[in-house]
């Protein structure tokens, strides 16, 4: 779906635990730089290429995949990616983030066996589940790869027109949002949700920090934002400005 010139937001659907559940990376292409922001659930390589097709993205030209954080729903393909292609793609992410992305740390959420057993989410669902979580955790550095160049809060990039990096920490420790200065979109990541067609916080229950990503949204409120793309969720047009200040209290 395109959201502005050189901005396409793509979808991605995943039979997760029984539920089909939609994600939405962004494709940005512009001054002669085409890059992925997440990559998906793992497996989900050859719809990620299939929809970037679709959008009109020439999957072959990607230079550079910037990650909003290292849950597993948003590095599941990064590995794949990297290790397919046949030239150099850069991965960029938040300092804070590098050394889960890279393996040298466990993921932050990564559940215990004796958590799968016990915790009352993981109940909900049957024990093959359980089984099939603690397996990908279990082989999370097969998703891994090193991270190129590492990104500072308030850091302007000059690609597509150029971008600022927010650092938005709470939901993992260097989770960050994009600012797109020509359209003013604003790519949110898991910092905002959205649900039944309202923009919310991440729910708290998947934070690491609830009270650091509330604090976190109140940065996000000091930007002119036309539309917002959360990962869980898709587009929000709907004067977001005004709810994100809402949200965060300002």
């Amino acid at each position: 779906m395109k959201i502005a010139n050189g901005v396409e937001m793509l979808e991605l659907s995943a039979n997760i635990m029984g539920q089909v559940k939609h994600v939405y990376p962004v494709l940005l292409n512009g001054n002669g730089e085409v890059v992925l922001i997440d990559t998906g659930h793992p497996g989900q390589l050859a719809l990620l290429q299939e929809v970037a097709g679709a959008a009109g993205a020439n999957w072959d030209s990607i230079t550079k995949i910037i990650m909003t954080h290292h849950d597993i729903d948003h590095i599941g393909n990064l590995g794949a990616m990297v290790k397919a292609s046949d030239h150099k793609i850069e991965v960029l992410a938040h300092e804070q983030e590098k050394a889960y992305i890279q393996g040298d740390l466990p993921p932050t959420k990564a559940p215990s066996a004796e958590r799968l057993n016990t915790d009352e989410h993981f109940k909900l669902i049957s024990p093959e589940q359980r089984e099939a979580v603690f397996k990908v955790f279990a082989n999370f550095k097969m998703f891994t790869v090193p991270v190129d160049r590492t990104l500072a809060d308030g850091q302007v990039l000059p690609l597509c027109g150029g971008m600022t990096i927010i650092h938005t920490p709470g939901h993992t420790p260097g989770h960050l949002c994009l600012y797109l200065h020509q359209s003013k979109v604003l790519i949110a990541g898991d910092a905002l949700f959205i649900e039944d067609g309202a923009l919310v916080p991440a729910p708290a229950l998947l934070n690491l920090d609830t009270d650091l990503a509330h604090n976190s949204l109140r940065k996000l409120a000091n930007y002119d934002i036309a539309a917002v793309v959360c990962y869980h969720g898709g587009l929000y047009p709907d004067n977001p400005g005004q709810r994100i200040a809402k949200l965060a209290g300002v």
